[in-house]
């Protein structure tokens, strides 16, 4: 069983950027689909970027397409979320997820499928 802990939020302007991290133990993320969620308050769970771990595919959010990039460090049993060009709507809390299931382009979008969860971190973006 795998525990994710996340680390990287903040407070920051519009235009800056963040990096997120997500750190996996307990197992590797080998064969694994992880992905990053967000949640601002009163709202839903949204999809924001997913992972392969096997064949290194990637997919996204229409609203951080461009902006977000997903990726991982084999070694460091880590996955990143680089955040550029924030807007206050990124305001939320964000949520490393991962499943030992191959999840694709579209099932990976669905927070359901995901069995295991850090327990995310505040990126508070002001205008």
């Amino acid at each position: 069983q795998v525990q994710l802990v996340e680390s990287g939020g903040g407070l920051v302007q519009a235009g800056r950027s963040l990096r997120l991290s997500c750190v996996a133990s307990g197992d590797t993320f080998y064969s694994y689909t992880v992905a990053w969620f967000r949640q601002a308050p009163g709202k839903e769970r949204d999809f924001v970027a997913g992972l392969s771990w096997n064949d290194g595919d990637t997919w996204y959010a229409d609203s951080v397409q461009g902006r977000f990039t997903i990726s991982r460090d084999n070694a460091k049993n880590t996955v990143y979320l680089q955040m550029n060009s924030l807007k206050p709507e990124d305001t939320a809390v964000y949520y490393c997820a991962a499943d030992f299931s191959p999840l694709n382009r579209e099932s990976g979008r669905q927070p359901g499928l995901y069995d295991y969860w850090g327990q995310g971190t505040q990126v508070t973006v002001s205008s």
